[in-house]
């Protein structure tokens, strides 16, 4: 799919003598605030040694895809035959340490072994920025100041603990750091130190402590042992749409007195409360989700993501594709389409709560509100063809 980049808000400041004498005042200044949250004079010196400020990083922070992929298209890539195949042989390589990582904490080997794939490839692409040059100039740069300021003081106490030094603290450009891409908070929270080597090692060529780590972010995020992250599901004729949603809840028993049948065929077991989500809306395939769906969606909140996460996982353990088609003739709306769409939609009385380009809950809500209204079905998704009737 062709790609383009829409400038954001601000243009990227020019790194010259005056943006890194400012860039040095702030850190100056940071100093204080780090010190104070028990950050040591040794560490603060030895890991800013270095940092200058590092124009790349809000180039990658103010430009973001005018383009968008469609979800197929993002799952077509995230759960690719060389992944699955290559996820497989991971089972088999790290198999014992996967063992004893799903007896400790009780997540399924083939999830942990996902989400190492959908973050790095299996440990090929960890990234190699450099991360507390990258989070001071995040934290200087201001547009999310607070989040990335609270990044670096993690990151300085992480190097500060010992468990890896600031020439070894690499990852990507935002931050994100190891095999599984944890960042700094959450690494504090969550990071484990599995192998017994006295450090919480995420960045060797050993993934040990990484895919540990991360089940202990999956089982303290609610993981429960046993259960799915979803299943795919049949809706039928005349399903009224408007129950789709995270926001609507009904046991697998009173979704199945509705209609609602499994894909592969057979009961669906009481896993607890379940939700129906269609991502391409009436015309794709629907799931019923589980508690384990909200589990993954704290490493990563979006909807694609968790269902390459949860289908990868699903193909590591052998079981097949999905069973319905993707409406693969759709487009996808670009960026400046969900801007035009959300001043439509608010413009003709269904307020979407600002119009930043994003299809987030208050967005769906207006598009289902509106799709009623026109006799449409209520299914909340966001496509050329609905923003053509606004028009």
């Amino acid at each position: 799919m062709a790609k383009g980049v829409m400038p954001l808000a601000d243009p990227v400041p020019a790194t010259d003598a005056a943006t890194e004498a400012r860039f040095e005042t702030w850190l100056a200044g940071f100093k204080s605030r780090a010190l104070a949250n028990g950050i040591t004079d040794a560490t603060w010196r030895r890991a800013m040694a270095d940092v200058s400020y590092n124009p790349k990083v809000i180039e990658r922070d103010r430009y973001q895809s005018e383009f968008t992929k469609s979800i197929w298209d993002y799952l077509d890539s995230a759960v690719s035959p060389e992944r699955v195949a290559t996820g497989k042989q991971m089972l088999r390589e790290y198999g014992p340490t996967l063992n004893a990582i799903e007896r400790k904490y009780g997540v399924d080997k083939e999830v942990v072994v996902a989400i190492w794939g959908m973050e790095s490839r299996y440990g090929e692409y960890r990234g190699t920025t450099a991360i507390i040059p990258a989070l001071a100039t995040l934290a200087y740069d201001g547009r999310r100041g607070e989040f990335f300021s609270k990044q670096l003081i993690a990151a300085l106490k992480i190097i500060q603990n010992g468990d890896v030094d600031e020439q070894h603290m690499t990852g990507s450009w935002a931050g994100a750091m190891g095999h599984t891409q944890f960042i700094p908070t959450s690494y504090e929270a969550y990071a484990v130190d599995f192998n017994g080597d006295g450090k919480r090692d995420i960045w060797s060529n050993d993934p040990t402590d990484a895919l540990a780590s991360t089940a202990a972010y999956l089982a303290r995020s609610g993981w429960t042992k046993g259960q799915p992250w979803g299943v795919e599901v049949v809706l039928p004729q005349g399903f009224n749409y408007g129950l789709t949603g995270k926001g609507t809840t009904k046991s697998p028993a009173a979704w199945a007195a509705l209609g609602v049948r499994s894909a592969e065929g057979g009961r669906i077991a009481n896993y607890g409360p379940a939700s129906i989500l269609v991502p391409a809306g009436a015309k794709g395939p629907a799931f019923m989700i589980f508690g384990n769906f909200r589990a993954i969606s704290r490493y990563n909140a979006a909807d694609s993501y968790v269902i390459g996460v949860g289908h990868l996982s699903d193909r590591l353990k052998g079981k097949g594709p999905f069973v319905q088609d993707w409406p693969r003739t759709g487009k996808p709306l670009s960026a400046s389409q969900k801007v035009e769409l959300q001043e439509r939609l608010t413009a003709a009385g269904y307020d979407t709560d600002g119009t930043d380009g994003k299809i987030g809950p208050n967005t769906s809500k207006a598009i289902v509100a509106y799709q009623r209204a026109k006799g449409l079905a209520p299914d909340g998704y966001a496509t050329l063809e609905l923003l053509q009737t606004l028009r």
